[in-house]
């Protein structure tokens, strides 16, 4: 192994938040973060970055933050993208590990205790969690979805030499100090596949990966992503994968 990764015990994590006129929900999910179990005393950091939102998004993670010294607020002054709320979340996290956790209700931080073990166990650098895998419950939602997923994974998978099963998740465990060595550049949802092609690159890394649920959203309910996105992160796995 590159004697760069040798293996960080695991004191604090950075749990990052991005969110977008997410004020029906970011309230009830940095409580289910906050109560989230951590094993071996391991602490936490919440940074909720605000990218821009229209609604009272803002308000609504102050009133929790006022009660809790561990969540710390960032906030863009216009709209710049998913992806751009997490290189702000990135370049200020602190913890040992990265964690990235939507604001919206679609993963259950009570399965952070999954995602850490490898890490704990000293086997991973990056751990991701996949909606396709073991036995965890999941939402039925959208056909053309799942095909896109699988199709940009498998397309991810061919200029990594991974065999992941679910790049596009949310759920992303990596060790900072790599993330943010890395030259993200992508704004939005192109994030997906860039993060995983620059860490793919790193000699002697290791991937692991592990099952969660999923309670995915409907368009009515709030979801954002479209398939214009998805063709955004085609051109970065072809740009950023055969470079």
């Amino acid at each position: 192994m590159n004697d760069n990764l040798a293996y960080a015990h695991i004191v604090k994590l950075s749990i990052i938040i991005p969110a977008f006129n997410e004020e029906g929900s970011v309230g009830q999910i940095l409580k289910q973060v906050l109560n989230a179990p951590l094993p071996e005393d391991i602490s936490r950091e919440i940074l909720v970055v605000d990218d821009a939102s229209s609604d009272a998004t803002t308000e609504r993670v102050r009133d929790v933050a006022a009660h809790h010294p561990e969540i710390q607020l960032l906030r863009h002054d216009t709209n710049r993208g998913k992806g751009a709320a997490l290189h702000t979340g990135i370049a200020a996290a602190t913890g040992d590990y990265v964690l990235i956790q939507d604001a919206d209700m679609e993963y259950d931080p009570r399965e952070y205790v999954d995602l850490l073990q490898p890490v704990i166990d000293r086997q991973a650098d990056v751990v991701y969690g996949s909606r396709f895998m073991g036995g965890a419950p999941r939402r039925v939602l959208f056909f053309w979805h799942s095909i896109g997923n699988k199709l940009l994974t498998t397309c991810c998978n061919a200029v990594c030499n991974l065999n992941l099963t679910d790049m596009e998740t949310c759920y992303k465990l990596i060790r900072r100090d790599l993330l943010q060595g890395l030259n993200l550049r992508e704004k939005r949802f192109g994030f997906e596949p860039e993060v995983t092609i620059r860490l793919a690159r790193i000699p002697g890394i290791k991937f692991y990966e592990v099952g969660i649920s999923y309670h995915g959203r409907t368009y009515a309910e709030g979801k954002k992503i479209g398939w214009r996105d998805g063709f955004r992160a085609l051109y970065v796995i072809a740009k950023t994968g055969l470079r």
